[in-house]
């Protein structure tokens, strides 16, 4: 059990006591910080509090962290479909409907599982036992290129250039609706949904800027095919902007309307670019939709 003692500052007091933990330098989510008080494992002056508590100034506070559980993540021979590697870091084309990482209900069958098979030991640990190798992730129903990395070395300076927004990432996506501007930039702050802890919004609150810039590549009546270029990278963020404008991604069953068949949203990581930590190369590698993306705009083709 790993202890730390704080003591509210006044210039915090009004504010509530969740919100104050999520902001100090105890990498916990605000969701967490909820989740540790539910358990009795943080006290104000020795006494459990609900998760709405806001204290006085000066009141001692108690975060007790518990070990993290240990899981036994198990090599499995998936095939791979590995666009790039070398002794630092490969780049892997996921197919849709696999998870990146295990996680609860998902504990094999992820791309980590097929990592640690083919990699064997070469996976950087700078995101534990549950994500070797992993520095940035998409959704297990969107397909697509993604940068996994070896070594620390790589991790890291991959990891730096996500941080200052240096990689390339471009993505399409078959959204709903019939678009009035062919391009534009949506520039709008994504943080937690208060309604659903489980999504993402558009929100002054508690929230990072997002910048995501599309083209229409083609309109197909009450469908448009659509390429998508980040500037940031948060959760969900080409799913939340697209739904927050009016065209939600085809399929997303989570922001827009789910639809038999397609097994989730249809969207695609086609493009990814980045310098190589160790040369200093700059590398860029590009791959089309998988096939049933390509069969549901010969689709729209025809209607």
């Amino acid at each position: 059990m790993i202890k730390h003692e704080f003591i509210f500052p006044e210039q915090a007091e009004g504010l509530r006591l969740d919100k104050w933990l999520a902001e100090q330098e105890l990498n916990l989510t605000r969701c967490a910080v909820q989740g540790l008080i539910a358990s009795g494992n943080i006290l104000v002056n020795q006494k459990q509090v609900s998760k709405n508590c806001r204290p006085k100034a000066n009141a001692e506070i108690i975060v007790l962290i518990p070990p993290p559980e240990e899981i036994e993540i198990i090599p499995q021979n998936i095939e791979l479909d590995i666009v790039y590697e070398d002794n630092d870091l490969l780049v892997v084309n996921k197919p849709k409907g696999m998870v990146v990482h295990p996680a609860v209900g998902n504990y094999d069958e992820t791309l980590v599982n097929a990592l640690l098979y083919h990699c064997k030991d070469s996976l950087s640990g700078i995101n534990g036992v549950i994500r070797p190798g992993i520095v940035h992730r998409i959704d297990k129903n969107t397909s697509g290129l993604l940068i996994v990395a070896k070594n620390d070395m790589a991790h890291q300076g991959l990891a730096e250039q996500i941080k200052t927004h240096s990689f390339t990432r471009e993505y399409e996506a078959i959204a709903v609706g019939s678009f009035s501007e062919k391009s534009g930039v949506i520039h709008a702050p994504i943080g937690r949904s208060v309604a659903d802890r489980k999504k993402m919004c558009v929100t002054e609150k508690n929230s990072k800027s997002a910048v995501t810039n599309y083209e229409v590549l083609r309109q197909y009546g009450g469908f448009a095919h659509v390429k998508l270029i980040l500037e940031t990278g948060r959760t969900h963020q080409i799913r939340v902007h697209l739904a927050y404008i009016g065209h939600p991604v085809y399929g997303d069953n989570i922001y827009g309307k789910a639809v038999k068949g397609t097994q989730g949203q249809c969207l695609h990581a086609r493009k990814i670019g980045f310098i190589h930590p160790r040369t200093s190369e700059y590398l860029e590698f590009e791959r089309p939709a998988p096939e049933y993306f390509q069969k549901l705009l010969n689709k729209f083709e025809k209607m």
